[in-house]
């Protein structure tokens, strides 16, 4: 009996080490704000220079660059400061129209290529670092067109080989997962889906510097939200080893939207997250980090 009971106890405190293993550590969160009348609205961004710099896109059409002070052994965020707001402009270098400038999601591939997704026109377009669209107008799927209004291509991350991959913020069922839609070679495909649980929607997608994809999710309850963040191996185009690494309840964070997976100087990975305020006097920009184990 106690032998059983010793064995049943041990695995128990194997299985509590193991989820403790996958869980990320939080870092703290900084409330970034500016009195640049554009500024706000943050929907992805992506960490560089080893945390010193970040790039970012407002939904409003507007890239957003700043850069970032640290401190401490453990390089907490003390201060962002605001470099630069331009508005993406099409090849003609004229604003996007507004019911066309809605972006959602960000990703950056060698070169300095922008690439950013819309969630109004559900599609993807190619940018440069000053805003100005040098794509020769939207990529898309044959499936986007059809894509729900406000809630179609919110996330956007390039891996490893510089494929393009995009999902959709809902499923369109509670059942149905989230499908993933790659651009490789000038060719779209759907090779994989991300699994869907409970009332959490997909937000934003990175892949971080160990292969594996991150997704951010956010579940509005109340007038609160709740944030949880999993990842994925991918081997080929099949998902699997689906650790969830965050998880908060409603009101801990604000409208978390953006996700960007680094490796700080030390080599550990963080993930940062920002907020989407929606020029709303009753939200803020917050940028919120965690480290993992």
């Amino acid at each position: 009996m106690r032998s059983s009971l010793g064995l049943a106890l041990a695995i128990l405190l194997s299985v509590a080490h193991a989820v403790a293993a996958e869980q990320a550590e939080y870092l703290g969160s900084f409330v970034w704000s500016s009195p640049d009348a554009d500024f706000g609205g943050l929907s992805a961004f992506e960490i560089l220079d080893d945390g010193a710099a970040l790039l970012g896109i407002g939904d409003r059409g507007f890239l957003v660059s700043a850069r970032i002070v640290r401190y401490g052994a453990e390089e907490r965020i003390e201060s962002v400061e605001l470099a630069r707001i331009v508005p993406l402009t099409d090849p003609d270098g004229r604003d996007l129209p507004e019911e066309e400038s809605d972006a959602e999601g960000l990703a950056l591939a060698p070169g300095g290529r922008v690439f950013i997704s819309f969630e109004a026109i559900h599609g993807v377009a190619e940018f440069d670092l000053s805003g100005r669209m040098v794509s020769d107008g939207l990529l898309r799927h044959p499936d986007f067109p059809s894509m729900q209004l406000n809630s179609s291509l919110e996330s956007l991350a390039i891996d490893d080989s510089g494929r393009l991959c995009t999902a959709p913020e809902r499923s369109g069922r509670w059942e149905r997962p989230f499908p993933a839609y790659c651009l490789e070679g000038g060719t779209w495909s759907q090779p994989f889906a991300i699994p869907r649980s409970g009332d959490f929607l997909l937000s934003g997608m990175d892949f971080g510097p160990d292969g594996r994809l991150y997704v951010l999710e956010r579940a509005l309850r109340t007038v609160f939200f709740a944030t949880r963040v999993r990842s994925f191996a991918l081997d080929g185009d099949t998902l699997s080893d689906e650790r969830t690494l965050i998880e908060t309840p409603s009101g801990t964070h604000d409208n978390l939207e953006g996700i960007s997976v680094w490796a700080d100087k030390t080599g550990a990975l963080r993930i940062s997250l920002i907020s989407d305020d929606n020029y709303n006097l009753f939200q803020r920009t917050e940028i919120v980090e965690y480290r993992l184990p």
